[in-house]
């Protein structure tokens, strides 16, 4: 594998030619600057972790594949290699996603994991480079349990491959600073504005919103929160996350008095109207 391909310095400046204009056609927030605070260390998660996570995918899809050799009927593989690739890339979507509500729920619940998906949470202002910021410890696992099922079914190459392309591009729509109506679709497939309300820091919005392509997941299990045609007012959290990327990646493991959602002595700050009715 080559550096460049390595790194994708090649496939980040295909995405930004991409989405900056399309922020600025369909931009939500008209006076968020492209370069925004923070985006230089968004830049360093795109290239330094998306080379790392792109070796972790490799070793997990050789070991799920290897395992699955010894323990799945070729027939089976066969089977599911098979089918057509469109529907082939369907039925990983929602494999991938349940696996990825799954994880990114317990990355909300247990505040051991919390801590790691927090610094995910931390960022401000959305766009479409946010989707790179990750703890490694969040990228990780959340690939694991999403994708280790693809890769053991033994779907085809190509069509893991056009479901990394969709994935990948859905992922940068969705932190994007866009407003864009899906109407009755919101329901089912999921919109910027859906997971606009997943990062906001207001109470009503809290846990809310996990998937990252089928919104209906959400709805099935009662996390759906979409308020009508409205956009959260502001974004991040309320415990101090490092705007530094080597404070990031530390941060997890450093214990302290901390003020947010669901960190190990998380205190979640009471709105005005609580305070009002003590």
């Amino acid at each position: 594998m080559e550096p460049m391909d390595l790194f994708g310095l090649k496939s980040l400046l295909i995405c930004a030619l991409i989405f900056v204009p399309l922020e600025h056609m369909l931009a939500l927030r008209t006076q968020q600057k492209i370069f925004r605070k923070g985006i230089g260390t968004d830049v360093i998660y795109a290239v330094v972790n998306g080379a790392f996570l792109k070796i972790c995918i490799i070793l997990m899809a050789a070991a799920a594949m290897g395992v699955s050799a010894s323990l799945v009927p070729e027939k089976v593989t066969m089977t599911v290699s098979g089918q057509a690739t469109w529907l082939q890339v369907v039925e990983i979507i929602i494999v991938a996603d349940l696996g990825v509500y799954a994880s990114h729920r317990a990355f909300h619940a247990i505040p051991a994991l919390w801590r790691f998906h927090a610094i995910h949470h931390g960022i401000e202002e959305l766009d479409w480079m946010v989707s790179f910021r990750a703890h490694p410890v969040d990228q990780i696992i959340t690939k694991a349990v999403s994708l280790l099922p693809v890769f053991f079914l033994g779907f085809s190459s190509e069509a893991i491959t056009v479901y990394f392309i969709i994935a990948t591009g859905h992922a940068l729509f969705l932190h994007s600073n866009v407003r864009v109506n899906f109407g009755p679709l919101k329901w089912v497939i999921a919109s910027p504005q859906f997971h606009h309300w997943h990062h906001a820091d207001q109470r009503d919005a809290y846990d809310k919103n996990f998937a990252s392509h089928l919104a209906v997941i959400d709805a099935l299990f009662g996390t759906f929160h979409i308020p009508g045609s409205r956009m959260p007012e502001k974004y991040g959290v309320d415990e101090p996350i490092p705007t530094d990327y080597i404070g990031q990646h530390g941060y997890p493991f450093v214990r302290g008095t901390q003020q947010g959602r669901n960190t190990g002595d998380a205190v979640v700050k009471p709105t005005p109207e609580e305070v009002a009715r003590r």
